[in-house]
């Protein structure tokens, strides 16, 4: 599919979506982004974004949104999602587009369907070629990423390319010429016009890479998916929800005293990646002995129960569902496009927490045709 190996686990079977979970899962995602979609949250949202990343131009509302959930089981044993996270952020659009053709190829599921919305394939290219491309020739639009060829989500990355014809550039290798961006594409400087934005800027700091712009400037260039969107939708909204999926959160900072059931709860920097830094067990000194001045970049999480929902043939496994968006900048809500799954017999999502075991790993959801 991808011409190339996955450094990354897939799991060995989709999960396979009950209709009325799917419903909920859409409507909850939806009523969300409501939530954090006014000028209040906004407003309150910019001390998010730290100064040195603080880019201009930033749009509406961002492009790309995606909506992690844990699935639980709720007091009369019905399954439920509980919020994990959100982020305002590029995800997978190519790989998961392309994953559960694998499964529709060898196993008889005729009966079943990935994309949301009762979207046709080539609606959801059209959607995806708009937001990335926004018109601009394919060209002229750069998928920019950290040493793409050594990242994990490298097949998505070729996927993508193959699909809008976006190349991979390291952010590195982009030159600066006034207030205009360059990449070399076939041994030609190239003018880039809009950038597919897949830098995690918690990346780009922890290996201290020097870039060749600064994301504070006035630059000739458009963005998919905005920087500062990862910031304001993000972890940081938590406390900000009101929802029946949303667990209790709090900034660190904004606590005057801790809950009295804190045993419940998890410690979460607020802008790590991938789980980096999270503690799930906490205590009172741990928390007591962070900073003042750093209190303001850590949650306080109520922990999720994630259920073994999932049969496999030795333990269940428990299941986290990302459903992904995709927001044409002139569109007045995000489209729901396609979920990823992510499958765990550990204590956590990772690949540190599921080593030597099996059925866990990334995928995708399958469900009936409505």
């Amino acid at each position: 599919m991808t011409g190339d190996s996955i450094n990354f686990r897939p799991c060995e079977t989709p999960v396979f979506l009950p209709l009325d979970l799917k419903a909920e899962l859409e409507q909850s995602s939806l009523e969300i982004i409501a939530q954090l979609h006014t000028r209040g949250y906004h407003q309150q949202s910019t001390r998010a974004i730290p100064a040195d990343f603080y880019a201009p131009n930033e749009g509406g509302h961002p492009v790309f949104v995606v909506v992690d959930f844990a699935i639980t089981r709720d007091q009369n044993g019905n399954l439920a999602p509980k919020l994990i996270e959100l982020q305002g952020c590029a995800s997978l659009y190519a790989f998961q587009l392309e994953l559960p053709s694998a499964y529709f190829t060898h196993y008889e599921l005729d009966s079943l369907e990935s994309i949301l919305g009762g979207l046709t394939r080539s609606e959801y290219l059209k959607l995806f070629a708009d937001v990335v491309l926004a018109g601009h020739n394919s060209e002229n639009v750069v998928l920019m990423e950290i040493e793409p060829d050594l990242q994990k989500t490298r097949p998505d990355f070729v996927l993508t390319k193959e699909l809008l014809g976006v190349e991979p550039v390291c952010i590195t290798d982009i030159e600066k010429i006034g207030r205009r961006l360059f990449y070399q594409r076939k041994g030609r400087r190239t003018e880039i016009r809009r950038i597919y934005n897949r830098v995690i800027i918690d990346e780009l700091v922890r290996k201290e890479i020097q870039t060749p712009f600064d994301f504070r400037e006035e630059l000739d260039v458009e963005w998919a998916g905005h920087p500062n969107w990862f910031f304001r939708w993000s972890k940081y909204s938590l406390p900000y929800l009101n929802h029946r999926t949303v667990p209790r959160a709090w900034v660190l900072g904004d606590l005057d005293t801790y809950p009295k059931d804190l045993d419940r709860f998890v410690l979460k920097p607020l802008f790590s990646f991938a789980g980096a830094g999270v503690k799930v067990e906490v205590r009172r000194e741990d928390l007591d002995a962070i900073p003042e001045s750093d209190r303001q970049d850590f949650l306080l999480q109520e922990k999720i129960s994630y259920e073994p929902v999932i049969e496999t043939p030795d333990d269940p496994s428990k299941v986290e569902i990302r459903l992904m968006f995709l927001w044409p900048e002139n569109a007045p809500v995000p489209t729901p496009v396609v979920f990823l799954t992510r499958l765990s017999k550990g204590l956590m999502l990772g690949v540190d927490f599921n080593k030597n075991k099996t059925w866990v790993g990334s995928s995708c959801a399958l469900f009936e045709k409505q």
